[in-house]
C-alpha cells in the first residue's frame, strides 16, 4: 500500500467510524409483527459492529491488485471476489459469487438510505459490477483488469451515470 493510500486510510477511518456510530445510534428499532416478535429471514441483519468491521476490512484492501476470478489478497480480487472475501472474514456471511446473483442477496435498499456495509450494484437489467458502500458517498471495489481495489465516489463522473441499486443483508 502506498504512502498516499495509507494517509487516506488514516484520515478516512476516524471519520467513517464516527459516521457509523452516529448512524447506528440513529437507527430505528427493528419492525415487529402484530404478535410482537421481530420477523426473521435467512440472513440476519448486520449490526453496527458488523458494518464497521466490513467497512474497515474493505478499506484495508485498497491497493490490492485486480485479478479476474480472484478472491484473496495474495492472488488479487475481482469485484465479487472482494465482496465475498470481506463478508466471509468480517461477518461470516457468504454472498453469491457472481454479481448477477448478488442482485437477490439480502433485501433492496433505497439509495437514499445506504449504510456502510451495504452492497452497491451497477448495471441495468442485470448488474455487472459491485462494491461495498463505506459511508460518505464512497464505495470500495475492484474495478478492472490492470487496476487495483480502490475507493470511489458514487457521485463521481462515471459512477453517477450508471444504473445503481443497493442491497442489505437481512
Amino acid at each position: 500500500m502506498s504512502l498516499l493510500q495509507q494517509r487516506l486510510l488514516c484520515r478516512l477511518i476516524p471519520a467513517v467510524t464516527a459516521c457509523l456510530l452516529a448512524i447506528g445510534c440513529a437507527s430505528p428499532p427493528p419492525a415487529r409483527t402484530p404478535g410482537g416478535s421481530v420477523p426473521s429471514s435467512n440472513i440476519p441483519p448486520l449490526t453496527s459492529e458488523q458494518s464497521n468491521s466490513i467497512t474497515i476490512h474493505a478499506l484495508g484492501l485498497v491497493g490490492t491488485p485486480y485479478r479476474y476470478g480472484g478472491n484473496s489478497p495474495e492472488g488479487g480480487f475481482d469485484c465479487s471476489g472482494l465482496i465475498g472475501y470481506v463478508y466471509r472474514h468480517s461477518v461470516g456471511q457468504v454472498p453469491p459469487r457472481t454479481v448477477s446473483r448478488m442482485a437477490g442477496f439480502g433485501r433492496p435498499v433505497p439509495m437514499s438510505e445506504l449504510r456502510s456495509g451495504d452492497l452497491v450494484l451497477f448495471g441495468s437489467a442485470s448488474p455487472t459490477h459491485a462494491g461495498i458502500y463505506v459511508g460518505d458517498g464512497r464505495f470500495v471495489h475492484a474495478p478492472s483488469t490492470g487496476g487495483e481495489v480502490r475507493l470511489d465516489r458514487l457521485d463521481g463522473v462515471y459512477w453517477s451515470r450508471q444504473p445503481t441499486q443497493a442491497r442489505r443483508p437481512g
